[in-house]
């Protein structure tokens, strides 16, 4: 099984084989995670984008990265443009993301906050939902071998390590309650 790693820093420079873009369904690179992409990989991201042409709230696409020192850009769509993002639609966009780079065969892939900041999920509500998804992904079939959550400031990687230590002790005392 792959495992989870938390990390504060900047996910624009993370040597994986792709970075998860909090985008929006018109694949418009504005301001946030999308906004660093675009200046840091350059113009010929954003290229890519327009080829793609606008995709599904929940859904995710597959760029080039640029100049960026990750193999690729999944964007996952959690918002229409200038819309919010919820729960769902986050699920939704980080599940469609696994699935995208597992179909690659990529064994490393970076996530952002997806839907908080700009998309107005809280960070709690965005630590649970998507630390859900990665780890049920985590425990099927696929090539992924680590996935990181690089959280800008130390507020946003407290919440998201206390969320994950959180589900981590349900499951041991889950574990627990089933030997007894």
């Amino acid at each position: 099984m792959g495992r989870v790693v938390l990390l504060e820093g900047d996910i624009t420079e993370q040597s994986v084989d792709a970075i998860v873009n909090a985008a929006n369904s018109a694949l418009i690179l504005g301001s946030g995670v999308a906004g660093a992409i675009l200046e840091k990989g350059g113009d010929v991201v954003q290229s890519e984008c327009e080829a793609h042409g606008p995709i599904a709230v929940g859904a995710a696409a597959l760029t080039g990265a640029g100049a960026l020192p990750a193999g690729f850009v999944i964007h996952a769509a959690s918002m229409s443009p200038g819309g919010q993002s919820d729960a769902a639609s986050v699920r939704s966009s980080v599940r469609a993301s696994l699935e995208l780079a597992a179909g690659q065969g990529f064994r490393t892939v970076a996530f952002p906050a997806i839907g908080a900041g700009i998309g107005g999920l809280s960070l709690q509500a965005c630590a649970e939902v998507s630390l859900e998804e990665v780890r049920s992904h985590l425990e099927g079939e696929t090539s992924l071998e680590e996935v990181r959550f690089v959280l800008m400031g130390e507020p946003a990687y407290r919440v998201f390590e206390m969320v994950d230590d959180a589900a981590r002790v349900a499951r041991q005392m889950a574990r627990m309650t089933q030997k007894s």
